[in-house]
């Protein structure tokens, strides 16, 4: 799993997925949208990742 997530953090950061997470985050103050897959447990998803990645660009998430 953690080599998953250094490897998805690396893929996130390159510039037109670091833009495409600072869009969302920035969609986030204005429209609800949410993210799903089909993954059973968030805590080994990818899902989880990126919902640390949106919170670190400053997105609204439900439950903060």
């Amino acid at each position: 799993w953690a080599a998953f997530v250094r490897k998805y953090r690396a893929e996130m950061a390159q510039p037109e997925h670091a833009h495409a997470i600072a869009l969302l985050a920035r969609l986030s103050q204005s429209s609800d949208f949410s993210v799903g897959c089909y993954c059973e447990d968030e805590n080994h998803c990818h899902r989880s990742v990126l919902r640390e990645l949106l919170r670190a660009n400053g997105a609204r998430i439900d439950g903060d």
